[in-house]
């Protein structure tokens, strides 16, 4: 992997990266915060998986999140949401389908196949990646996510039991089978088969039986996409009928934006360090 960029944050450093990625078919872009007790030693790690239309570059720019990570101890690993590049797959006249809207699946109809692996890169490819070039404790990480991202950081916890430590979610969507997002997504990249959407479905996971684990999920009550999109209800119904432990917190007035991220973020990540102590 190439070193793209560095800059010096609370101690530690900021670095932007570029690979070859495998399971995508393409070169990848993705941001890590080093804190600055990685200069002598090994750190965890907690990935943030960022929403539709975003790149990398959106969470380290706007959470506020790398003053928390260095406090912490804790690495900060940011993928992009999807592949790029002009011979990848695309719909441009979109913002809910193509580049910037990966989903975190792994494509199977073309021409969307080639490239859409994101499921793969976040859960094996970039941890391997990282791991073996950059001071961070082999398997030892924690997932967390917003709207688009929350989802795959829930669906990439559920399906991998015992591969985080720990996982939450801020504004999830949580029900993506049932909301216009998941339906345009799933129908492109996973075709019409609508039981093989519930694969990457968190609220079918666990109605389908996944291993109980925390679940804390924050969610604003002034979301605009609550309603449509998000069904946070349906998770919580789904947990409660399978003895499932999913801490909702509805936060009063609270929009779907970074402001809503920059709020929480910091308890978040507090309480996945705590889960990441070796």
């Amino acid at each position: 992997m190439k070193q793209i960029e560095a800059i010096k944050e609370f101690g530690g450093w900021l670095r932007r990266y570029q690979h070859n990625a495998i399971s995508c078919n393409c070169a990848m872009t993705f941001s890590v915060y080093l804190p600055p007790q990685a200069q002598t030693q090994q750190v965890p790690a907690v990935y943030f998986l960022s929403g539709l239309t975003c790149t990398d570059d959106n969470v380290r720019v706007k959470a506020g999140a790398q003053r928390y990570a260095s406090e912490l101890g804790r690495a900060l690993v940011m993928p992009d949401t999807s592949p790029r590049g002009n011979d990848v797959a695309d719909e441009p006249d979109r913002y809910d389908l193509g580049q910037g809207a990966g989903f975190y699946v792994n494509a199977t109809q073309a021409p969307w196949s080639r490239h859409y692996q994101m499921y793969d890169y976040v859960t094996k490819e970039l941890p391997a990646l990282i791991e073996s070039e950059l001071p961070i404790i082999p398997g030892l990480k924690s997932i967390t996510g917003h709207s688009m991202g929350g989802h795959g950081a829930l669906v990439c916890a559920l399906k991998n039991p015992g591969a985080y430590r720990s996982v939450s979610a801020l504004a999830p969507i949580c029900h993506p089978v049932q909301c216009g997002w998941g339906e345009t997504c799933f129908s492109a990249y996973l075709g019409n088969d609508r039981d093989a959407w519930k694969d990457y479905d968190a609220t079918e996971l666990i109605k389908a039986g996944a291993q109980p684990m925390n679940l804390p999920i924050d969610q604003g009550t002034g979301d605009e996409f609550l309603d449509d999109q998000l069904h946070p209800q349906n998770l919580q119904t789904a947990g409660k009928a399978k003895d499932f432990p999913i801490t909702l917190r509805m936060q009063r007035d609270y929009d779907h934006s970074y402001h809503f991220i920059a709020t929480f973020i910091g308890e978040h990540l507090a309480y996945h360090a705590q889960a990441l102590e070796v």
